[in-house]
């Protein structure tokens, strides 16, 4: 650093720089990773280096993406720590929590815990944090892995796709919901019914009408409503993975007005893309709770706007390209999961901007709120001694998606071809520019941040 009085590591300065207060002129200066001034542009900050942004950038918080399967150790060709917090870092996420299945072991213990930690060390591109998970008979596991440093824990009302990673029934989820409110921990739920899903017709086939009938809207309303009520019975804090119907929306916006301590999320694909578009034996598209129609995914966008749904992540959940039944294209057979995790931001910002909707809005939805979910007190925002965790981001440029570019590990997603707007130049954690090659993130724990 400069021997200079008041110079910073890094200072950037630009006519667009995304502060609390919304786009302003404004001058960043950065020392030892933290943003320690935000000044007028013009003030005349002094840094060992100095950033000027081009008139078509702006300067945003890093994103916070809460929902990522990274899937190492164990179904580490599924993807890892260093592709996924690579796609993460090109996409603007300087910070992801890692769900804690499809890894082998899950995340149900310390010592799966451990294991992930001592993979994930010397990977990461960004900052990563776990979830842990709450499964039938690791009741006992829970308040050490919450010691341990997990933020908080997930829960299937189903089957979860893996076998390692059984599901709870309501019940067992309300006593887990007990414990985790005894230490103030957050119970995260995949919802969707099982006796539902039973009852639907199968979803053999390459129609997607058919897989689609299969996971109804129904088997979704029903799960949110025993989450709901289990909350409200415990006083557990409560959040909903990956919102999918809206029919669920009045309920949860009731629920919310009655106190119950209940936030919501919703994903990239269930905004952007719809279930009248997706092509016969298109299986890049499958995901559980799947993609629904056109009217239900307006429904989804009023519901962000009018603050039902808190927040927008990208369960980003790969496979490697034969469980994806590319050559049959069944929709029974496919692993469920959207590959997605680079693509977020500039996802949400096209659709976005033709709904009049601001940057400053998107970003709040992709960092700030998620930031808060997590309870990370450092990230997802701009502002005095937070860490220097942003992107530059030309919200007027455009490119069209190439899935051989993508830096996740294996090359499918349903956006390949897509044309979007709004790129990420570079992306910094705690002040360095991400260069991709020397990984710099930390693994970060519940209370540490």
């Amino acid at each position: 650093m400069s021997e200079a009085f008041g110079a910073y590591d890094l200072v950037i300065r630009g006519q667009r720089i995304l502060t609390t207060a919304g786009i302003a002129p404004r001058e960043v200066g950065i020392r030892d990773g933290v943003i320690v001034a935000i000044e007028p542009l013009g003030n005349g900050l002094t840094g060992t280096e100095v950033i000027h942004l081009a008139d078509d950038e702006t300067l945003i918080p890093g994103l916070v993406d809460t929902h990522v399967h990274v899937n190492e150790p164990g179904r580490t060709e599924w993807e890892g720590f260093a592709s996924a917090t690579r796609a993460a870092a090109a996409g603007g996420v300087t910070t992801i929590i890692d769900m804690p299945l499809n890894s082998i072991p899950p995340t149900t213990s310390v010592d799966g815990l451990e294991q992930k930690r001592v993979v994930a060390k010397d990977q990461a591109f960004v900052d990563v944090g776990f979830w842990g998970g709450a499964i039938p008979g690791n009741k006992a596991d829970l308040r050490p892995l919450h010691d341990e440093g997990v933020f908080g824990f997930k829960c299937f009302l189903l089957h979860s796709g893996v076998d390692e990673f059984p599901h709870l029934d309501a019940d067992e989820m309300e006593e887990d919901m007990k414990e985790l409110k005894s230490f103030d921990s957050l119970m995260i739920v995949h919802a969707e019914d099982s006796h539902a899903i039973d009852r639907a017709p199968h979803p053999g086939g390459d129609h997607y009408e058919t897989f689609l009938a299969s996971r109804p809207r129904g088997a979704e309303n029903k799960a949110i409503a025993e989450v709901i009520e289990r909350a409200r019975w415990t006083g557990a804090r409560a959040h909903i993975l990956h919102l999918s119907s809206s029919d669920a929306l009045p309920m949860i916006a009731s629920a919310k007005r009655d106190g119950v301590n209940l936030t919501v999320e919703t994903c990239p694909h269930y905004l952007t893309l719809m279930a009248e578009e997706i092509p016969d034996g298109a299986t890049a598209y499958k995901c559980c709770p799947p993609i629904r129609e056109a009217s239900n995914r307006e429904l989804l966008w009023k519901g962000l706007q009018d603050g039902t749904i808190d927040c927008i992540v990208s369960d980003h959940s790969p496979s490697t390209l034969d469980l994806k039944d590319l050559e049959n294209g069944d929709f029974a057979v496919a692993w469920g999961g959207v590959s997605s995790l680079q693509l977020g931001l500039s996802l949400i910002w096209t659709e976005a901007r033709h709904r009049g909707i601001s940057l400053e809005q998107v970003v709040a939805w992709m960092s700030e709120k998620p930031a808060a979910l997590a309870r990370l007190h450092n990230k997802g925002q701009l502002a005095l001694g937070y860490d220097a965790d942003f992107s530059i981001f030309a919200h007027d440029d455009a490119y069209v998606v190439d899935v051989k570019k993508l830096k996740h590990k294996n090359p499918i997603t349903p956006y390949d071809g897509r044309p979007l707007s709004g790129v990420v130049r570079k992306t910094y954690l705690r002040g360095s520019e991400i260069d991709f090659q020397n990984p710099s993130g930390k693994l970060i724990r519940r209370g540490n941040v």
